[in-house]
Order: C-alpha cells, then sequence, then structure tokens
C-alpha cells in the first residue's frame, strides 16, 4: 500500500489557493496600480498603461465576438509596432494562440505557416502587405479574417483586410472579463524555426514557461521597476525573448523602433533614455562601429545578447562606449536566452580583452531552466569539465517547448532520455559554464581535427579592417575540410586575402587559420544571423 503523508490528506488545490501561471495576469496587475504610468513609446503616440490594457481586453473581446474560439491560431506579421506588442496580450486573453511571423521572409515561406497554423486571423502591418497578400492566396485562405494595422509613420502599403486594427478594437467591449488559461500547460504562442533545412518546424510555447521565462528575464538582467527597453529584437522571434510579457511585469515603458538603424538607436537611447534592448551579435557589431558622433548618451545602459558567440573586441567596444554587455543563449525551443553568463564580482579586475573572454561564453542555466548539461550525444554521459572535451548541448525545465506542431516524429527526436537535444556543440569549463562552439553541422574536420568554426571567426573580428566575418567548411582533396573566411570590410579598407590568413595565423594555431578568403556582404536571416548554409555553397564552389 502506497504510503500517505499526512500533508496529503485534505491539502488539494483550489481556487483560493490555486492559478494557473500566466503572463496574461502581468498586464492586468500592472494596469490596475500604474494606470497613469507610460506603457508605449513609438514616435509622437504615447499609450499609458491603463488605455494599452483597455486596447488588449477590446480587441480580445471583438475576437471572441468574432467567433475565435480557445486553441484557434491568430496569426501577425508586423514590425516592432505597439499593435504587436498588445497582441502578445490580447490573443490569449481570447483563448486564441498568437502566431508571430517572421517579417522578412517570402510569399512561400509566409502561406506555408499560415496554412500549417490553420490561421483564422491574420493581422498585416502595411510594410508587408504585398507579400502577405500573396501568401494568403497561396495558402488558400480567402475565409480567414484579415485585419490591416493603419501606422501613420509609415509611408506605403495598402489595404488588404475586410477591417483595421483600431475597428477591431472599437467592436469590443472594454469591461470583458478575460479568463486565464484552464491549464498553464496551455499553448500560448506558436514561433517557427528559420527552416534552412525544409519546411520551418512550429513551435509550441506554454502559459507556464512564458510566464517562469518572462520572471527570469527580471532577475537574470537584475533590472530595476519601470526599466525602459528599446525594441531592437524582433518581437516575432521566440516572442522577443518574452519581453513583451517581462515588460508587463516591469511595469516598464516599450519604446518600439520600426527600422533597427544606428542613427535612430542612438537618439532613442538618448531621448527616451533607454535602460535595456537586446540584439543578436551582429546588430552590436552595427552600433560598436557607428561613427563616434551618434554616441552622446551618458547614462548607463544594458544589452542582451545571444545567438552565435559575440566576437571579444565586439564586447569590449560596447562597454568601452558605456553599454554593459550580458550574454545568453537558447533555442526557439526554449523561449529564447535559458542560459546565462551570469557575472562575477571576482572578474571585475580583469583588463577589457579578459574580460570580455568570459563574457563571451554561454554560462549556466538562469533561473527558469531545471538543468544544462554538455554530453555525448548517444550515450548522454557528460564530457569532463575541462573546458576542451566537445559535446553536446542538452537542457530540461519548464521553459523547454510542448513540442513540434503536427510533428510527432520531430519532437519525439528532440527529446532524448528526458533532455532536449539543442545540436549545439560545446565544452564544459571548470567552473561548470558552458561554451558554445558550433552547431554540429557548422564544425569543420580538417585532417581529422576538429576545428570550431567560431575560434575562427573570432580571431577574425580582432582584424582592424574587418566589419564582418563568417568560416564555413570548404570541401579539400587532402584534407578532407579546411576553413574558408567569408570577409566583409569596414568602408575605405583594403586588404588581401593573403593579409587576413597570415593575421589568423599570428593568432592561432596555423591549421585553424583560414586557406580561402573571399570578401563581400554577408546573407543574413530576419534576425541578424549569417546564413551558413549559403556560404557552404558559395565555398563547394569557390
Amino acid at each position: 500500500m502506497k504510503h500517505q503523508s499526512i500533508y496529503d490528506v485534505s491539502l488539494d488545490a483550489n481556487p483560493a489557493n490555486y492559478e494557473a501561471l500566466t503572463p496574461l495576469s502581468f498586464a492586468k496587475r500592472t494596469a490596475h496600480i500604474y494606470p497613469e504610468y507610460p506603457a508605449i513609446v513609438y514616435g509622437d503616440r504615447r499609450q499609458t498603461w491603463g488605455e494599452t490594457y483597455d486596447r488588449m481586453k477590446r480587441a480580445a473581446s471583438a475576437l471572441v465576438k468574432r467567433g475565435i474560439k480557445k486553441g484557434e491560431t491568430v496569426s501577425i506579421i508586423a514590425a516592432n509596432i505597439p499593435e504587436m506588442f498588445e497582441a502578445h496580450f490580447a490573443v490569449p486573453m481570447s483563448g486564441a494562440v498568437l502566431n508571430t511571423v517572421n517579417t522578412r521572409l517570402d510569399a512561400e515561406a509566409i502561406s506555408f505557416i499560415l496554412s500549417h497554423a490553420e490561421a483564422k486571423v491574420i493581422i498585416v502591418d502595411p510594410e508587408f502587405s504585398d507579400v502577405v497578400d500573396r501568401a494568403i492566396h497561396m495558402a488558400g485562405l480567402t475565409d480567414a479574417l484579415v485585419v490591416d494595422i493603419i501606422d501613420d509613420t509609415f509611408d506605403g502599403g495598402r489595404k488588404i483586410g475586410s477591417m483595421t486594427y483600431d475597428e477591431l478594437i472599437a467592436e469590443g467591449d472594454t469591461d470583458f472579463d478575460w479568463s486565464g488559461p484552464a491549464n498553464e500547460w496551455d499553448a500560448i504562442s506558436l514561433n517557427y524555426t528559420s527552416g534552412t533545412t525544409g519546411n520551418p518546424k512550429g513551435v509550441v510555447y506554454h502559459h507556464r514557461g512564458a510566464h517562469l521565462n518572462a520572471m527570469s528575464n527580471i532577475v537574470t538582467w537584475g533590472m530595476q521597476q519601470h526599466s525602459r527597453y528599446l525594441w531592437t529584437l524582433p518581437m516575432f522571434h521566440c516572442n522577443g525573448w518574452c519581453f513583451p510579457w517581462t515588460i508587463a511585469a516591469n511595469a516598464g515603458v516599450c519604446v518600439c523602433l520600426r527600422a533597427v538603424r544606428a542613427e535612430p538607436i542612438f537618439q532613442l537611447i538618448r531621448d527616451q533614455q533607454v535602460t535595456h534592448f537586446c540584439g543578436a551579435p551582429i546588430v552590436l557589431n552595427m552600433l560598436a562601429n557607428a561613427p563616434d558622433e551618434l554616441k552622446d548618451f551618458s547614462h548607463q545602459v544594458k544589452v542582451m545578447t545571444a545567438g552565435a558567440s559575440p566576437p571579444a573586441a565586439v564586447i569590449a567596444k560596447m562597454e568601452a562606449m558605456g553599454v554593459e554587455v550580458t550574454h545568453v543563449y537558447g533555442l526557439t525551443e526554449t523561449y529564447g536566452p535559458s542560459v546565462v553568463c551570469a557575472w562575477k564580482e571576482t572578474w571585475d579586475d580583469l583588463d577589457g580583452d579578459d574580460k570580455a573572454v568570459k563574457k563571451s561564453r554561454q554560462g549556466v542555466k538562469n533561473v527558469a531552466l531545471d538543468d544544462l548539461m554538455v554530453a555525448n550525444p548517444d550515450t548522454l554521459a557528460p564530457v569532463p569539465s575541462d573546458g576542451q572535451t566537445m559535446g553536446e548541448i542538452f537542457m530540461r525545465g519548464n521553459v523547454v517547448m510542448k513540442g513540434y506542431l503536427k510533428n510527432p516524429s520531430a519532437t519525439e527526436e528532440s527529446f532524448k532520455g528526458g533532455w532536449f537535444a539543442s545540436g549545439d556543440l560545446g565544452v564544459m569549463h571548470p567552473d561548470g559554464y558552458i561554451e558554445l562552439k558550433d552547431r554540429s553541422k557548422d564544425i569543420i574536420i580538417s585532417g581529422g581535427e576538429n576545428i570550431s568554426s567560431i575560434e575562427v571567426e573570432d580571431v577574425l573580428y580582432r582584424h582592424p579592417a574587418v566589419m564582418e566575418a563568417a568560416v564555413v567548411a570548404k570541401p579539400d582533396e587532402k584534407w578532407g575540410e579546411t576553413p574558408c573566411a567569408f570577409v566583409d570590410l569596414k568602408p575605405g579598407q583594403d586588404v588581401t586575402d593573403a593579409d587576413i590568413i597570415a593575421f589568423c595565423r599570428d593568432h592561432m594555431a596555423r591549421f585553424k587559420a583560414p586557406k580561402t578568403v573571399i570578401f563581400g556582404p554577408l546573407p543574413k536571416t530576419s534576425t541578424g544571423k549569417i546564413q551558413k548554409f549559403i556560404l557552404r555553397d558559395r565555398a563547394r564552389e569557390a
């Protein structure tokens, strides 16, 4: 007979002591306590938390009136504008699942997503009206409700829907009594992977994970109450790393931004007293190399960066201008960042370069992730914590996705022995911090030796003439593969491939240095990641 503890008797969950976790509660709380506080800044537009929460409720109410049912999909294709922020609350308040679509995809890819997600409502930013109109017709979704966002700051686009977003809000009730999920495991959002090796996979988030990672962002970053957050990271990417919900919990300010360019970023940092922003290493590189006259702010700013390890040289440049860098790591499947390079005071006295090297490590689990390891992908045996032995990075916990929509085989494959397999290769340092070395498909095996493309790229970024760099494997008859470097130079710089190769040989083991250098702009994804699959094709043809 199973033992029953005294704590198990008549102590059941009930409405007084249990509520399903959801990040939607953050907006309700903040609007109640701080209704007059600013919530959104966008051009000349200003919204308080009271006004913003009212718009969220009315939009949710209107969706319900329009017949949208629990668990149905509402897609939105929009830049980082107020309506995109509001949708992160309004759509799940209606019981529907929010699908934020990558704005830089072509019509064919958007068509696949809308069809696969079975979108019942499609909300469209005017900047993307043409491509979305084509996608809707390609997908045959002519019965879907298409809603046009009207943005007075954008000159262009056209209406393709049957109503505007403001007309939708006007249909809703300001006293709409929305309810949270019956089960915190219910889906809150649907995000699609980049799909570089076939059709993208639909990653499903639940309310519990979104709530926990949103809170974790505040703890991880030490965000002060009422932080002012600049939207340089796309909200379509992992729901902006859960930061729409974070800013609501923080009672902060969303400083919205349509186009990610150095001049408006620095202007908003100065004029709006921005305290925090996020971005891929490519964004940091753009800002670090911007003209000095743009960098005219004097207050402390924090940036969170993820993706491939940011070059130590870029981190050093950002910190020199007064921007404190926090390095995080994660995947779409882990709600964005779930690993952080947690800083230690003992590192404060390191010089700039050594400090940047520490910050370029991916780090340790955040407070919402349960466990993290680097292990043999076949046996799941952890690798030695020697900073040398490579293995695959595995995670588990409440901020791992529910799974892939309509794809049980891919879901099963990604979950190995109770762990999520990231597909990323890394090492575990003696202090318990992981360091990403490569995607498993990006490692270069030359003459039997493993070469990390990230390690070579880090050296390339230290060259004073290099603006951007990426390294991939190039087939070689003798060695099997050799490193091929793609380099985009800073304006006015004139160096040769021999100069680049010689620089690398001076700063790393000679066998790791590129054998081939190709100059020119680098192809990027919508989130600023360099598209290495295109570069691999170019390397094979070179």
